[in-house]
């Protein structure tokens, strides 16, 4: 296996698998692209993905489409596999048998599986039943019940790096103020370790892409490792019913906003102003462009107006751009358009915003 599996949670790693196989290692690495903070209201908010999201991600992120779905509820799993493919399940972990979380806990967890009843999962973690370690295990009879998706190749994606950001004060609020702490902090621990890989996938993404690298990246993804474990120790001792350790949802509150300073993309009112340009030759809103769209999907793009977009750049921003910079793949997107043309004072200075 080519992935990356200590960056990648247990719904995303198998669609990994399948993503390097079809475009090659290291495209696996795109599920980083955008550092997000979206979470959605339960009992206590949670930044989990659904799985109606990961297939999404798994289209525009993986170049994998749905082809089809059928949920499983008797009956040998293989039974729901096409011969001569690999099937992606999404099952109860407390079922399967190859997982430290077998007859532990209940979670949604991915594999996948031929239908001669080859397994193959990629997900790695250590946990307090032992570790779960990327591997292939003969289960023809597996009787369990699960979602079977195919998945086909499409178009391989060219995704950018990007900042998708969300409230942070209610999501931490929430947790600072619920009455039940075993629960709360039980939550928060699969919350903090969800974040923290994210950070370190994103990361990645920016490193296999040739992004520069932040001064303080280190020692903010170590902020977050140690938020991780503080979570964990703070979950144990409750649940022994000693006192919770103090300063543990401040310290997350102090690293998601410290996400935002990292991992900033350049000079963000820079970023804007070419957006603005860009979106003014192209008619489209800039918000659509901040959020990483090809300008060659839209309808009003072309070579001409590619022109215009460097042109208007250079007099309407006093923009520059050196020759050897002029390639396609670096003006098609507003964030490899920002990496290439820069404001003169910076270009002479050389300095990056």
């Amino acid at each position: 296996m080519t992935v990356r599996s200590e960056l990648l949670d247990c719904v995303q790693a198998n669609l990994a698998v399948l993503a390097d196989r079809h475009h090659g290692a290291g495209t696996h690495l795109n599920l980083g692209a955008a550092l997000r903070f979206r979470w959605r209201a339960e009992q206590l908010p949670t930044v989990e993905p659904t799985l109606e999201q990961h297939i999404s991600d798994a289209e525009n992120l993986l170049g994998l489409r749905l082809a089809d779905r059928r949920t499983v509820t008797d009956g040998p799993l293989t039974a729901a596999v096409r011969p001569g493919e690999q099937a992606y399940v999404i099952a109860d972990a407390y079922e399967l048998p190859w997982v430290p979380y077998f007859q532990q806990r209940h979670m949604e967890h991915s594999f996948l599986l031929t239908a001669d009843g080859e397994v193959v999962d990629a997900y790695a973690n250590d946990t307090q039943w032992g570790p779960a370690t990327p591997g292939t295990w003969q289960y023809p009879d597996l009787r369990i019940a699960g979602e079977v998706l195919h998945f086909t190749p499409g178009v391989a994606p060219n995704p950018v790096a990007s900042l998708d950001g969300g409230e942070i004060e209610e999501y931490v609020s929430a947790y600072e103020s619920e009455p039940d702490r075993v629960a709360a902090l039980d939550r928060l621990t699969l919350e903090t370790w969800l974040l923290a890989r994210s950070r370190k996938l994103h990361a990645a993404f920016r490193e296999h892409r040739g992004l520069p690298t932040p001064t303080a990246l280190a020692e903010h993804l170590s902020r977050w490792d140690a938020l991780v474990e503080q979570t964990y120790l703070a979950y144990r001792r409750v649940v022994r019913g000693r006192p919770e350790p103090a300063a543990v949802v401040e310290r997350l509150r102090a690293v998601l906003a410290a996400d935002r300073e990292v991992f900033a993309l350049g000079d963000e009112r820079w970023r804007r102003s070419v957006a603005g340009v860009v979106a003014s030759v192209l008619d489209v809103p800039e918000q659509q462009l901040l959020g990483g769209v090809s300008f060659t999907s839209l309808p009003r793009f072309s070579s001409f107006r590619l022109v215009e977009i460097v042109e208007q750049l250079e007099s309407e921003l006093g923009a520059d751009i050196d020759a050897a910079d002029l390639l396609p793949e670096n003006l098609h997107r507003l964030d490899d358009l920002c990496q290439v043309i820069r404001p003169p004072a910076v270009r002479t200075e050389g300095v990056l915003p």
